[in-house]
């Protein structure tokens, strides 16, 4: 129970967040979702300045492998102006994964490569 000097948080406003988000084109929700997964899979691959800090090659497995599905689902949906880049963020994450893995998977079994194909490093 809230004191009498406390106030109770303050709940979101989902009317303001969906009025907010309906301005939003598809494009930009997709790929500011993909710069997410990005730079999460990057934290978790280690490549930030606290590097092994933060490093979980099975969180980044999972956020990698999402982002490309994302890529792969929203191809026709995107332009290759914001595809090309993303798609070569997501090697580059694929590569530094298959680098940062003790005992790396085969060719084609990595994070994300039944939607890429093999990632060879």
């Amino acid at each position: 129970m809230w004191g009498m000097s406390e106030t109770p948080p303050e709940s979101p406003d989902f009317d303001a967040m969906a009025r907010d988000i309906a301005e939003v084109p598809a494009v930009e929700v997709i790929v500011t979702v993909a710069v997410n997964l990005m730079s999460a899979a990057a934290v978790k691959l280690g490549l930030t300045e606290e590097g092994a800090q933060h490093k979980d090659l099975d969180e980044a497995r999972k956020l990698v492998h999402a982002l490309a599905g994302l890529l792969d689902a929203s191809a026709t949906e995107i332009s290759s102006f914001h595809a090309s880049p993303l798609r070569d963020g997501l090697k580059s994450l694929q590569l530094a994964f298959r680098e940062a893995s003790l005992v790396p998977d085969e060719p084609g079994k990595g994070p994300g490569e039944k939607y890429t194909g093999p990632v060879y490093g």
